[in-house]
């Protein structure tokens, strides 16, 4: 039996430098298999997982001999942290390997939203010029408003005061006499004082009983009709069939997804988007880039030597 089952995918760099010093399982396939997994955890020493695989307690009491769990990536929410706490298995994320690449994604969706213009292609290969119609907007004097203030988020407001953006945010977790507010933030301290004031908001919390449906119904309508949204964090922290009816309306000017409650997205849960105008949707990707992907995977695969090279007393 393997030493080290990793069930989501990893850049090969990474993989190599683990199978040329353990026995290694590779299967980025045992995602969509979760009933395969506990039987092949008997002897595992380390176990690597992405967003998708849950690791539970049942999964964690199948491997007795579990030294660590690697996450290829941030968010925690598909582990259960207080059952491997409890078994004395540290859960590693790949803290900082992917903020540039986050932080991109939501600059770019802020220009692709904001201007309006960038699925005319077929329009326009067909001979048809609506020019007038996609007149869009800049993003130089608009404000960006962060839900959430760490890591990631001030990346993103370091992007976004290049191309001439305010940045605003709102995060009760970072005290206001913080430093990091000394970086040219405007620092609210309500979420609707936020959500009423920005031209953009891009959500950048974890998914907590908190933060789930953080942005609902009442949310939305303190947001501005002409303002975007962008959620890049995680899925279950908008209502999404609230969101939808808003764009429908004409209550919001555009939103783009990385996440969603349910993922991956089914045809039955993305139903509820038919229709919806300005709308930008990807699977989860904000994060993975060629180069974030192996900055991620590298960071995993020398917390899981270093875990697994560690004498035990």
């Amino acid at each position: 039996m393997p030493d080290i089952v990793i069930t989501e995918f990893m850049d090969a760099s990474s993989v190599e430098r683990l199978t040329s010093r353990f026995d290694t399982l590779y299967d980025p396939g045992l995602v969509d298999r979760p009933e395969a997994i506990p039987a092949l955890l008997t002897d595992a020493r380390a176990l690597v997982v992405r967003n998708r695989t849950r690791v539970t307690d049942a999964v964690l009491a199948a491997a007795p001999g579990l030294r660590i769990v690697g996450r290829l990536g941030v968010g925690l929410d598909n582990i259960d942290v207080a059952a491997a706490r409890n078994r004395g298995v540290p859960v590693v994320p790949a803290t900082g390997a992917n903020d540039d690449s986050v932080a991109e994604y939501v600059i770019a969706m802020t220009l692709h939203l904001l201007r309006g213009a960038y699925t005319a292609s077929a329009e326009v290969a067909a001979g048809k010029w609506p020019r007038t119609r996609l007149i869009g907007r800049e993003v130089s004097g608009k404000t960006l408003g962060l839900v959430g203030f760490g890591a990631i988020a001030r990346k993103t407001a370091v992007l976004a005061r290049a191309l001439g953006m305010t940045v605003a945010a709102f995060d009760p977790y970072v005290p206001a006499d913080d430093s990091v507010w000394q970086s040219g933030a405007v620092r609210h301290s309500t979420i609707d004082g936020l959500l009423g004031a920005s031209d953009v908001v891009s959500l950048h919390v974890p998914l907590t009983d908190g933060t789930h449906h953080l942005i609902n119904a009442a949310a939305l309508a303190a947001m501005r009709s002409d303002a975007v949204l962008i959620n890049a964090a995680r899925g279950g922290a908008v209502d999404e069939p609230a969101l939808a009816n808003a764009l429908k309306e004409r209550r919001l000017a555009g939103a783009a997804l990385d996440v969603f409650e349910v993922e991956p997205l089914t045809a039955a849960a993305g139903a509820v988007f038919d229709g919806c105008p300005n709308l930008v949707l990807t699977p989860h990707i904000a994060g993975v880039t060629d180069e974030s992907n192996s900055r991620v995977g590298a960071v995993i695969a020398d917390a899981v030597l270093a875990a697994l090279q560690e004498k035990r007393t």
